[in-house]
């Protein structure tokens, strides 16, 4: 893979050839990862993933869900009245008793 020379512009802008936007999927308003590295600087396209919000019924269905024991479940159900929810419209699975 040969090497290409590209300047540095006004306050630090790089153009990154066309040949390596193309072959790499960066195109313009593509977030990229800029690290430090020993023998100078790394670019690379960075990943984003979209944050996701959960609704508070859907905290509640985690919380009633993922509880362990009547103990832990009861909590749940306490933490999913003070979020101002019925706990029996929450759809969710009852931990099993052992």
């Amino acid at each position: 893979m040969p090497a290409e020379t590209s300047k540095v512009g006004k306050r630090g802008a790089v153009v990154i050839p066309a040949s390596l936007r193309r072959r790499f999927g960066i195109t313009e308003g593509s977030l990229v990862m800029v690290e430090e590295r020993a023998d100078g600087v790394l670019i690379r396209p960075a990943a984003a993933f979209p944050l996701e919000m959960y609704s508070p019924e859907r905290q509640a269905e985690f919380l009633l869900s993922n509880a362990v024991g009547p103990k832990d479940y009861a909590r749940a159900k306490e933490a999913v009245r003070k979020m101002g929810l019925d706990v029996r419209k929450i759809p969710h699975y009852k931990p099993v008793r052992s």
